[in-house]
């Protein structure tokens, strides 16, 4: 497999899912400025939306959508189960109930404040509807190491990544103390720190 990643970007998800499961894959490093990829071809020639992460596997296919791709990861190598199969449907739902609620109420109100041409009344907006969410989110775990109960899923790859870009946009965590204890509970695991530090993201 290829991935093509953008250091920090939602990408870190799917790399941090990658390592997780232990298979081997080629990294691709995209300038997401310059739409640049590896020694500096270019990015819409090999996905044509410009964005990361896209997931090249074994038929040469190319994949993108990040919860979509986590899914993917998880059911390719189920012996990890980083989402439990769909046998077990009710332990499935709560892993993609996270992947869906990081995708549509963090990732995408993120996504705009990272824009310049962004409105401030839109990214005051956005900032009050992220603490509102950050909250839901603390409450929860309060009461839970990981989203979706005791163990690591692909939902808390997502939820890290996206989590983390609080510390790129001037945006405390102090007000939410569980979710501060989260993200060092992820940070620690060595394929989370593998993936950071392959993206140039942590100091060896």
């Amino acid at each position: 497999m290829k991935l093509y990643l953008s250091p920090g970007a939602c990408s870190l998800a799917v790399h941090i899912a990658l390592r997780e499961v232990g298979t081997s894959f080629e990294i691709v490093k995209v300038d997401l400025a310059t739409h640049q990829a590896g020694s500096g071809s270019d990015y819409y020639q090999v996905s044509p939306n410009g964005y990361v992460p896209l997931l090249e596997i074994a038929d040469g296919s190319r994949h993108t959508e990040t919860a979509a791709l986590l899914q993917y990861i998880g059911d390719v190598f189920p012996a990890q189960r980083l989402i439990p199969p769909s046998s077990d449907a009710e332990a499935r739902l709560k892993v993609v109930q996270w992947l869906a609620f990081i995708a549509t109420e963090l990732h995408k109100t993120f996504s705009w404040l990272w824009s310049k041409e962004t409105a401030e009344s839109t990214a005051d907006a956005c900032r009050k509807k992220l603490a509102d969410r950050l909250q839901m989110l603390d409450r929860h775990l309060a009461n839970h190491r990981y989203l979706a109960g005791p163990d690591f899923t692909v939902a808390d790859a997502y939820g890290f990544t996206i989590v983390n870009w609080a510390n790129f946009l001037n945006i405390s965590l102090q007000p939410f103390p569980h979710v501060i204890d989260y993200q060092a509970r992820v940070a620690k695991r060595p394929a989370v720190r593998d993936a950071m530090l392959a993206e140039g993201l942590l100091k060896s």
